[in-house]
């Protein structure tokens, strides 16, 4: 029987990505700016995706670490594993990707990426992997059309015109109007924001508090696959989740201290 030991992660073409993230990621949705994409393979077969890239509100989140030059961190946008690979592999994976990028990209001192506890879950992967929690919000950037549809509003001016095309949304428009005229409702939940600091130094330049993962549920913030979180999330414990999760990371920086 297979292990998370088997697993071999490397570096693919963005189209072998974006092709399995749409088919196994929630959203459907490959990331737009990804621009290193490492594959996970069991058996020779690529059956998960990490992508990474800069984040789309840069000028906001280098400033979470001081002194961090402008290639000096990168986003994971994406990370999507499909039910063949075996349970832990999401957080073999990501041990593997960090040393990776540590090796190749030394300039790189720190890693952030957001979890959505709107649709999928709160990021147990992340705090199972070292990641420090810096942000939990109440979501106000995602929104869900009546024929439920959900997008995120920073989409409407960063995206191509497919999205804005799709919810009949016209550039320009104040989105207080086209809210009101769709009858776009905000989705309920959270988003949490984590960062992985390759440069242990770079962690004594971090401008917001580090968050303990109990406030997680103080605040009524766990979720997973879509859900109410049952167990707690203070412990990191990875029991719930195996190789069919795939792990949400957003590409938005509204998410705040």
């Amino acid at each position: 029987m297979a292990s998370a030991k088997d697993i071999v992660v490397k570096p693919i073409k963005a189209s072998a990505a974006n092709a399995l993230v749409k088919r196994v990621h929630y959203s459907g949705k490959a990331a737009i700016n990804a621009s290193l994409h490492l594959g996970v393979f069991l058996n020779g077969k690529l059956e998960g995706v990490m992508q990474f890239g800069p984040s789309l509100q840069k000028s906001h989140t280098v400033k979470l670490v001081s002194a961090t030059q402008w290639n000096g961190f990168i986003e994971l946008n994406r990370m999507a594993f499909s039910a063949a690979l075996p349970r832990n592999s999401e957080s073999r994976a990501l041990s593997i990707a960090m040393k990776l990028i540590r090796r190749r990209y030394p300039h790189i001192e720190w890693v952030v990426s957001f979890a959505d506890g709107t649709q999928c879950g709160d990021g147990t992967i992340y705090r199972a992997s070292g990641f420090s929690l810096t942000a939990i919000k109440q979501n106000t950037t995602m929104w869900q059309m009546p024929d439920g549809f959900i997008f995120a509003d920073v989409g409407l001016r960063t995206s191509s015109a497919n999205l804005r095309k799709k919810i009949g949304y016209k550039l320009g428009e104040p989105f207080s109007v086209f809210k009101k005229r769709a009858n776009v409702k905000k989705v309920q939940g959270y988003q949490l924001r984590y960062i992985y600091f390759l440069n242990p130094e770079a962690r004594e330049r971090l401008t917001v508090p580090t968050i303990p993962f109990s406030r997680i549920d103080e605040m009524g913030a766990g979720m997973y696959k879509g859900a109410k979180r049952v167990k707690k999330a203070n412990s990191g414990d990875q029991s719930e989740s195996g190789g069919a999760v795939p792990t949400d990371t957003l590409q938005s920086s509204k998410v705040v201290p």
